[in-house]
């Protein structure tokens, strides 16, 4: 009987969250409108991500963090940016404080981290759901509580909910309609200066025929983390050794 009662408290409770007029979420402390580009959003999402997946690894050198925009693992879409792509938008975000240098000029290669903790007032819950939305593209809470695993540990898939209408509130986060085959409504980060879900809809039985027979995604393997750790520094290492011998003239 507690139980029931428990679980008729929280739906309620997320009802009345829901429910909340445009007017009275105007009235919430939110972010002027956030307009970066697609390789400062991937910039940005990488830098989170990388700050929690392999901190032995963060800050993240140029290289680093075109590898890491460029994987072809937990990303959409796969991209291919070059090192003069990334070092714009790394300009453009620091004007912005969203990026600092972590390191000098020195024989040690220069090194980037983000700052949206202090800049936005974000949390540690915020970051990872604003990071895997940067990297991903819209999802449902569902697929939020399974790929924030690595970045943040929520306690269930309300504390997920919870955690995006925080953001929705701060207009960082959207809440989108279902769509026509889809059980759960989906959102998208408001950081982009063109909406993630500009591109045309696919037809009712592709989307669900795709919906229907779309694998879920892989598990996580911490090993598979600390190896692409390693494997980043030794090229970090690498480039370091050879900037060292041309400056000593060997």
């Amino acid at each position: 009987m507690a139980a029931t009662t428990t679980q008729a408290a929280n739906s309620q409770r997320r009802r009345l969250r829901r429910s909340l007029s445009s007017s009275t979420r105007r009235n919430v402390a939110t972010l002027p409108g956030v307009d970066l580009g697609p390789v400062e959003i991937r910039v940005l999402g990488c830098l989170i991500e990388k700050q929690r997946t392999t901190p032995d690894a963060y800050p993240l050198t140029l290289n680093g963090l075109r590898l890491a925009c460029n994987q072809s693992t937990n990303r959409d879409p796969v991209v291919e940016y070059d090192e003069s792509e990334i070092r714009a938008a790394l300009e453009r975000l620091a004007r912005r404080r969203f990026v600092r240098l972590a390191s000098g000029h020195t024989t040690r290669a220069t090194k980037y981290r983000h700052l949206l903790d202090d800049t936005l007032s974000l949390s540690d819950a915020d970051l990872a759901l604003l990071g895997v939305l940067m990297l991903r593209g819209p999802q449902t809470p569902g697929e939020l509580k399974q790929r924030t695993e690595r970045l943040h540990r929520f306690a269930d898939l309300e504390a997920i909910e919870d955690g995006l209408e925080a953001l929705a509130q701060r207009e960082l986060v959207q809440r989108l309609d279902r769509r026509p085959g889809q059980k759960e409504e989906r959102y998208r980060h408001l950081m982009a200066a063109e909406a993630d879900d500009d591109a045309p809809e696919p037809s009712h039985e592709s989307r669900v025929t795709s919906h229907e027979a779309a694998p879920p995604p892989p598990a996580t393997d911490p090993l598979a983390d600390r190896v692409d750790a390693l494997e980043q520094q030794l090229r970090e290492l690498r480039a370091e050794l050879v900037t060292l011998r041309e400056q000593l003239g060997g």
